[in-house]
Formats: C-alpha cells, structure tokens, sequence
C-alpha cells in the first residue's frame, strides 16, 4: 500500500473540515449526520472518520479551527478586525459560532470543554490591549479586561446579526465608534 504524503493527509483534513464547517452550519450538531457529513465533504465515512475519531471530535476540530483563526486575528490585529472581517464571513463559521453557543448553553460537559479556548480569545485580546496600552494607544481610565469584556459582547452581538443575516447600516462606522472607546483620546 503506497504511502500518503503529510501534505495530501493535511490537504484532506482540510476538505473534511471545510465540509463538515458547511455541514454543522446548514443542520446543526445534531442534524449533521453522517450521510450529510458525506453528502458536504464528498467523501465516504471511512475517508472522514479516518481522520476524526466521531462526529463530536470532528465538530470540536471545526470549532477549534476557527477560534485558532480568530485569536490569531486578534492577536495581530486586534478584536475590532475580526468584526470588520465579519462581513465577509462565509455562513459556514458563523453556523459554527451559533452551534458552540447553544452547545454551551445546553450542555454543561460541553461548555467546560470550551473553556479553554473562550480563554485562549480573551487572553490574546488582553495581550493586544496591554502592548497597546504600554505603546499610548489605548486608555489606561478603565481596566484592560473591562475593555476586553465590551469587545466580546459587542463582536457576540454582531455575530448575532450576521447570523441572522442582518448587518448594522453604516458598519464601518459603527466599528470605528467601539474602536474609538477603548483608543486613547
């Protein structure tokens, strides 16, 4: 049996999860079945869970490939960016974002698994901020986790309406007034 390349094994992983991405965004958890699973991804279930032990291992590689792209973001650019880039957003992670919320909500062993990577978002944020503050360009009035806090609730909020496939009028403008509230005057 010849041997796979690491780059075709990533390249797959990378086409299951896209699939699955589209799959959980469309169905839910629960309504992404398997046959869906290979209806999105164009694979068999042995190719998917070949490279995922189930289908919660796959959902949780999903979720988990998304808040890595999301603190990176912020880690770089900031929280504020990652709203911007929410308008170009494809449906598929903001399914997702929906299915960890109402995951969380409803299943306690879920929410402690998630735990750590809602910390691993606050953290890169705290960080960014911190570096902004130490540079003069963030105000030093309120706490840097206040600051951190209201970012969360206001991205929460816009990844709400996005899902619901509404956008705030003017959102440039709208997202350069939450920046303004944590800049130094």
């Amino acid at each position: 049996m010849p041997k796979v390349s690491a780059e075709t094994l990533e390249a797959r992983r990378r086409e299951i999860l896209d699939g699955a991405r589209r799959a959980f965004a469309r169905w839910g958890f629960e309504g992404a079945t398997v046959r869906r699973l290979e209806e999105e991804t164009g694979l068999s279930r042995g190719a998917i869970f070949h490279h995922f032990r189930d289908k919660e291992s796959l959902f949780l590689a999903v979720a988990e490939d998304d808040a890595l792209e999301m603190a990176s973001t912020v880690a770089e650019h900031g929280l504020v960016q990652v709203m911007r880039d929410l308008r170009t957003s494809d449906a598929g992670w903001l399914g997702t974002q929906l299915e960890v919320v109402r995951r969380m909500r409803t299943d306690p062993a879920f929410r402690r698994r998630w735990a750590a990577r809602t910390a691993r978002l606050a953290k890169a944020a705290t960080e960014r901020l911190e570096r902004q503050r130490e540079a003069g360009a963030v105000r030093t009035d309120s706490p840097v986790e206040t600051q951190v806090a209201f970012l969360l609730l206001v991205m929460d909020g816009l990844v709400l309406h996005r899902a619901m496939g509404q956008a705030p009028t003017g959102l440039d403008a709208v997202l350069d007034l939450v920046e303004s509230a944590v800049r130094n005057p």
